[in-house]
């Protein structure tokens, strides 16, 4: 028991000294690197992407009447399954859709699933709650990443990323805090508790997919997740669809603008997906939704000019507080438990595949060294067994002669 309370005395203290060592290192110019800023910029990028989709649903809601959530996620998927799905189609080996299929289908199954309702249940929320209680538990992803990058991904999280959440979701409040100030707690209170749970449950679930994109992405490749998403969020939609809002697709009154519109949704969320896992194996999962948080914020912007929403200076605070959480975030690495990511591959949500393996990749270099090490050593001894000979053919001859 000692020995234990010494060893944990001990690491804490390494920790700390650690910690102390770097903070006396610390130097701007290699905290603010390229990669910072193209992390940073991609990730505002695709929070752009999400403000596109909500600039657009609001418009078919509020000037066309429109409210089919399933019917824009179809379109979507659709072109997911149209350009991944084609692509793995056209490949060779066990990068072919059908040995995907074959070994891991119900996984994808099950993912597809879980994207499609986490859309789902989001949207569905705002008929129940207001704006201000989706904004405020939709950080509830946060956490529940974090949960899942640790158990799944072995992921270790040091206390500056902890700090640094805390300060993200500080300028969430922030922006709740102009919400209400500028009279915007949009939304329907029929059933608080049940919206409220909704979104719960879609915070839960875009967690849950964040993690296997994650995990497919750096471990397999980016077109199977796409592709597979694609296939099995097209089918899913297409069914839920048909059973939820075939009145309200049957109420549609199509013109041009409408159909804008539709297109307009779709080729943003087409592009945040195919653009989400770049910049997810660039970072990770927990960093790219912290970077997301500002899209309510670039909403709010537009909505200034696009539909007249009253401006408050505190959003640009809100900005500032994200942003400066997602750089400390970012500042630190997450280091990754090798040992136990290793022995615990097999029951994780995604299965590996052997040919992308890090560690078979490694132990397969080292067989190759020591085999061209061997290789090499065979080829000196047969040069010294080859000198030898030369050597004692020579003496023979040298012999011989001066018997003569």
């Amino acid at each position: 028991m000692d020995t234990k309370q010494s060893e944990e005395a001990s690491r804490d203290g390494n920790q700390k000294s650690g910690f102390m060592i770097w903070v006396r290192k610390f130097n701007l110019k290699e905290v603010l690197t390229w990669q910072l800023a193209r992390t940073l910029a991609m990730g505002q990028g695709l929070a752009a992407l999400i403000c596109g989709t909500a600039i657009t649903s609001q418009y078919l809601a509020t000037s066309f009447s429109v409210n089919t959530p399933m019917m824009q996620s179809l379109f979507n998927y659709t072109l997911l399954c149209v350009t991944y799905t084609t692509m793995l189609l056209c490949r060779t080996g066990d990068g072919n859709i059908l040995q995907i299929l074959k070994r891991r289908w119900w996984k994808y199954l099950l993912l597809g699933l879980v994207d499609v309702e986490a859309n789902y249940t989001v949207v569905k929320a705002y008929q129940y709650t207001t704006l201000t209680s989706v904004q405020l538990l939709d950080c509830f992803v946060i956490p529940v990443l974090m949960i899942l990058s640790w158990w799944v991904l072995k992921t270790r999280y040091r206390p500056v990323h902890f700090v640094a959440v805390c300060i993200c979701l500080l300028g969430v409040g922030a922006m709740v805090g102009a919400d209400l100030l500028a009279g915007r707690d949009q939304g329907s209170t029929s059933n608080i508790l049940l919206g409220d749970g909704l979104v719960l449950i879609s915070a839960t679930l875009y967690a849950v997919s964040n993690v296997c994109q994650e995990y497919t992405v750096k471990n397999l490749s980016r077109v199977e997740f796409l592709g597979m998403v694609g296939l099995f969020g097209t089918i899913i939609s297409i069914i839920q669809m048909v059973v939820l809002e075939r009145n309200e697709v049957a109420k549609i009154q199509w013109s041009w603008q409408v159909g804008l519109l539709f297109a307009a949704y779709a080729l943003c969320m087409y592009t945040l997906y195919s653009c989400m896992p770049i910049v997810v194996k660039l970072s990770s999962a927990t960093s790219v939704n912290l970077s997301l948080l500002t899209a309510d914020l670039f909403s709010l912007f537009c909505g200034v000019f696009l539909f007249q929403y009253n401006f408050s200076g505190l959003y640009l605070v809100s900005l500032v507080v994200i942003l400066i959480g997602f750089i400390t975030f970012n500042v630190v690495p997450t280091p990754v438990d090798h040992a136990d990511s290793s022995s615990s591959s097999s029951s994780s949500i995604c299965e590996e595949d052997h040919n992308n393996d890090p560690v078979a990749t490694q132990d397969d270099i080292t067989k190759q060294e020591v085999a061209v090490r061997i290789t090499a050593e065979e080829e000196e001894d047969g040069e010294k067994e080859e000198e030898e000979r030369r050597k004692s053919g020579l003496s023979d001859a040298v012999g011989r002669s001066t018997k003569l």
